[in-house]
């Protein structure tokens, strides 16, 4: 059964972000609420869920715009949510205590989350980055994305942040990865380059157990298209796109050793 609505103590405001709070956690919910009145302007919270059928619920009848979803709740878990309330278009921030494999599937698709026990100053932060993902005006897709990366991690696909929202790239059609200062160059099967404002750091803590492997301090490639190796310090790599790649000699070892195994 859906839990009592929250009711505002005041009419809602159509200019505030109307949210709405999931968590199995009374006390979880209460001092997030509290964090989000005293510290987050713009936002007003219309309704509160504390299990999967009870947010399913309050999500179809009230029609949020951002919802603080809880990963892990009685009955199911946030992406149960997420796959019964698609019709409603709304921010997701999800709020949870995961592991770093789960982490690591949030930073893949590029999704909002604090981890608990909730830190102001990160709230605030991951607020602020919805705001502005809600002014570009695009379609809500990384939910979605993370939904899938979570069920179908075979089938991974990387949420790459855009000056005008997001692009999702299966992992699969990557070649190859160059970093230069706090850009990355992605390098697409289909020849086309796409640049993010991340360091290559990030790429490959995300990709390493993708198939890819760092082999120099610029590049990160895709094994699977690799076209040969060619001896030297550390050597070069061609890949399937016809370019050569350096390798560290740090990391000729390893590399080597890939195709021995």
């Amino acid at each position: 059964m859906a839990e009592k609505q929250f009711i505002s103590a005041k009419p809602i405001n159509s200019s505030l972000v109307k949210a709405v709070i999931v968590d199995d956690e009374p006390i979880a919910r209460e001092t997030l609420l509290n964090y989000i009145i005293k510290y987050c302007e713009g936002i007003e919270v219309i309704g509160q869920a504390n299990d999967v059928p009870s947010a399913i619920e309050t999500i179809n009848r009230l029609k949020p715009e951002l919802v603080f979803l809880d990963v892990e709740m009685p009955f199911g878990n946030a992406f149960d949510v997420l796959e019964n309330t698609s019709a409603i278009q709304y921010e997701t921030i999800f709020i949870t205590a995961f592991s770093e494999y789960a982490i690591k599937a949030f930073n893949f698709s590029a999704a909002y989350y604090i981890l608990k026990p909730l830190d102001i100053d990160e709230l605030i932060k991951a607020i602020e980055k919805v705001k502005i993902q809600m002014q570009l005006k695009t379609e809500p897709l990384v939910s979605k994305v993370l939904s899938e990366n979570i069920r179908h991690p075979e089938n991974k696909k990387l949420v790459l942040p855009t000056t005008t929202g997001f692009e999702v790239v299966p992992v699969k059609n990557i070649v190859r990865l160059s970093g230069s200062s706090n850009y990355t160059e992605i390098y697409l099967l289909d020849g086309k380059k796409k640049v993010v404002s991340r360091v290559l750091k990030q790429f490959e803590e995300m990709l390493c157990d993708q198939g890819f492997m760092r082999i120099h301090k610029s590049h990160i490639i895709n094994m699977e298209q690799i076209k040969s190796y060619h001896k030297g310090r550390g050597g070069t790599v061609e890949l399937n796109d016809g370019s050569e790649i350096e390798v560290s000699p740090n990391k000729k070892q390893e590399l080597l050793a890939y195709f021995s195994n």
